[in-house]
């Protein structure tokens, strides 16, 4: 009889033991694994294909002064003030990128969904381009590239240095990137880079992950401008 009960024991333990190991805090260990390898931004789907994205936000007012006549009237009209936009969410390799990729998305961006963007990204003509171009890359439907495109966007702290109250400047291009760097913590000098034209700061290029997390990327960091006193305008 005791000996009965003892077995009966052991074995209830032993399946316990075995609940146990398969159940962390009330979940199966299998979706406790998956929900610990949840992304850095938990709502935006996960791109395939490629190794990270460039985020390259562009300086407008150094793009309407450089373009002139031949700017985007969407993004540069009077009325328009706008500071940084997305020029674009970019998937890259370790070396090199691709582009317009063949997919079996369409290519026309509708203007509903493109609409919803304008504040970030000022023009059709721009939004379809990149999705042609860089999002045709990404594995991902139009729909979900430009939500990711946004979770990039507003991933990004903007420096005081770029404030309306502060322009026109002028800025060294390393020390834009430091400016960068002490607004968003976790971004280190080889994962940002910046573009420069005409002696102006026309774009901030950083590295992320395809989960958006900030990351080395030195062949993008290597081809950053490194100019001193670069021309930031003011929108007009």
């Amino acid at each position: 009889m005791f000996k009965t009960l003892l077995n009966r024991l052991l074995t209830a333990l032993a399946v316990l033991t075995i609940v146990s190991a398969c159940w962390d805090d009330g979940k199966p260990a299998a979706q406790a694994e998956t929900l610990g390898a949840v992304p850095a931004s938990a709502n935006s789907p996960a791109g395939t294909g490629f190794d990270f994205y460039v985020l390259a936000l562009s300086w407008s007012p150094a793009y309407c002064q450089a373009e002139g006549a031949n700017a985007n009237r969407q993004q540069c009209a009077k009325d328009r003030d706008f500071g940084f936009v997305v020029h674009g969410l970019w998937p890259q390799f370790e070396s090199g990128y691709p582009q317009f990729c063949p997919t079996r998305r369409p290519e026309r961006v509708p203007s509903d969904l493109g609409r919803e963007y304008f504040d970030i990204v000022p023009s059709m003509g721009l939004i379809g381009h990149q999705w042609r171009k860089h999002g045709s890359c990404s594995g991902l439907s139009q729909k979900d590239y430009f939500r990711v495109l946004r979770a990039a966007h507003d991933r990004i702290s903007v420096p005081d240095e770029f404030a309306a109250q502060n322009l026109p400047a002028q800025i060294d291009a390393m020390e834009a990137e430091a400016a960068f760097i002490a607004a968003n913590p976790g971004m280190a000098s080889d994962g940002i880079a910046v573009a420069c034209e005409r002696g102006m700061l026309r774009e901030v290029r950083i590295c992320l992950t395809p989960s958006l997390d900030f990351r080395a990327c030195r062949e993008v960091d290597k081809a950053g401008c490194r100019i001193a006193d670069l021309e930031v305008p003011e929108p007009d």
